[in-house]
């Protein structure tokens, strides 16, 4: 399911306002999005204004964000590049280097700092990775830009709820305001999903291990908070050094403690393919189980250097992206979607740029003239309430954290890349 998307494909989109925004029936749900609220004052809004998205096109990672490009393009194109009267320009830029393989902190402030000295600038679509936004939100924040995530999950990013940090998320914003948001499910609702899922697999001991970022870290400490809850026993939470030639010592560690199932909290450039494949030899019998941070065709696919095939038969893992046809949204899209790109199956994460996209367009327009400033268009994107979008109905809620709950449950298909199974509905 995890098929790298054309990213280079010319974009030439005939007529697809009308294949995905017309008609009236229940399916064009998918296409259609309510504008937040009614546009302030009279007259429609003119001008022009600057998105841009900072997504790692490099690496581990580029099936995902390549697809969700796509995604943000298509939502653009179907619009004219319009919101209302209000032209939209759109610069995807890259916070991922060819040597890092995966994002890059330089790179990250970099896009940040050119997004900040924008003028025209009123929106952000990024970071991919939550340890990327940690760094560009402050940045942003600064200059009362807006932050939409299609992505990030760490719960510290939004809320100092059990997960975070000392200190988040509050040192995330200098100003003291809100700019940043997201629309996918924290992972205070991914940690209650894997640890349903274990339990429900039978497991009893299970080995925690986390690549020690904002994402790994949190999400881990998540994990063994929803364990207990569970009564289901964590043996031990082992935080890795993700450029080590192997994580033997941890794989015999896990086998003396007798777990007889394992989850690494961390994304696959950081020692995700090697850990896995060392547990599964110490631990032949284990049930193995990741995150959205692995659940990617780089991860599981063995003709991209990814797990060997036997591992990937014991593998489980969630991701907020469910399969497209699930959503209210989904068929509409992929028809869309195949037209402009000539790709039936793209990756589940392409359906999250386009409503990236779409929402930035409709907040504009529903702001009106206002939407043509940083200051309208940020206060008109907090009052995202019931929000009829392609991936459901959400609000944004006042932390910028979406209502949306429900998280997929992936195996490794016959291909090689993850394939959705079902879809896990665990309460934060």
């Amino acid at each position: 399911m995890f098929i790298r998307s054309k990213a280079a494909l010319a974009f030439a989109i005939p007529a697809l306002v009308t294949g995905l925004a017309a008609c009236g029936d229940d399916g064009d749900t998918a296409a259609k999005s309510t504008p937040n609220a009614p546009a302030a004052g009279g007259g429609q809004a003119t001008g022009e204004v600057n998105v841009y998205s900072s997504l790692p096109l490099q690496g581990a990672s580029k099936d995902q964000t390549n697809a969700m490009v796509d995604g943000i393009k298509l939502a653009l194109e179907q619009a004219d590049s319009k919101a209302g009267g209000v032209t939209v320009k759109y610069e995807s830029l890259d916070d991922s280097t060819a040597q890092a393989g995966t994002w890059d902190p330089n790179q990250v402030a970099s896009n940040a700092r050119k997004v900040a000295q924008d003028r025209k600038a009123v929106a952000y679509i990024g970071e991919f990775n939550s340890g990327a936004s940690a760094l560009s939100i402050p940045i942003l924040n600064q200059v009362g830009i807006a932050q939409i995530s299609p992505a990030n999950t760490a719960v510290g990013l939004t809320t100092n709820e059990p997960g975070s940090e000392k200190g988040e998320p509050q040192k995330y914003q200098p100003t003291g305001k809100k700019t940043y948001s997201r629309i996918v499910p924290r992972d205070t609702i991914q940690g209650a999903a894997l640890v349903t899922q274990m339990k429900s697999d039978g497991c009893t001991k299970v080995g925690v291990a986390n690549d020690k970022e904002v994402y790994g870290a949190g999400l881990a400490r998540l994990i063994e908070i929803k364990a207990k809850e569970q009564n289901l026993t964590i043996t031990s939470n082992a935080g890795i050094q993700k450029d080590a030639a192997n994580f033997r010592g941890v794989a015999s560690k896990l086998k003396s403690e007798g777990a007889d199932c394992f989850v690494f909290a961390g994304v696959t450039a950081n020692g995700g393919i090697q850990i896995y494949k060392d547990v599964a030899a110490a631990l032949p019998d284990a049930k193995l189980y990741g995150p959205d941070g692995v659940c990617e065709s780089g991860f599981t696919n063995p003709e991209k250097k990814g797990i060997p095939e036997s591992v990937g038969k014991r593998f489980k893992c969630t991701v907020a992206t469910l399969d497209l046809t699930s959503y209210p949204g989904g068929q509409q899209f992929l028809k869309a979607f195949s037209e402009a790109y000539d790709e039936d199956n793209p990756d589940p994460y392409a359906i999250y740029g386009y409503e990236a996209m779409r929402l930035v367009l409709d907040t504009i327009e529903a702001a009106g003239q206002a939407g043509t400033t940083r200051e309208g268009f940020l206060a008109q994107l907090f009052k995202t309430k019931d929000r009829d979008s392609v991936l459901g109905t959400y609000s944004i809620d006042e932390n910028g954290d979406t209502t949306l709950t429900d998280y997929g449950l992936y195996t490794v298909g016959p291909d090689g890349d993850p394939k959705y199974e079902s879809t896990i509905k665990a309460a934060s």
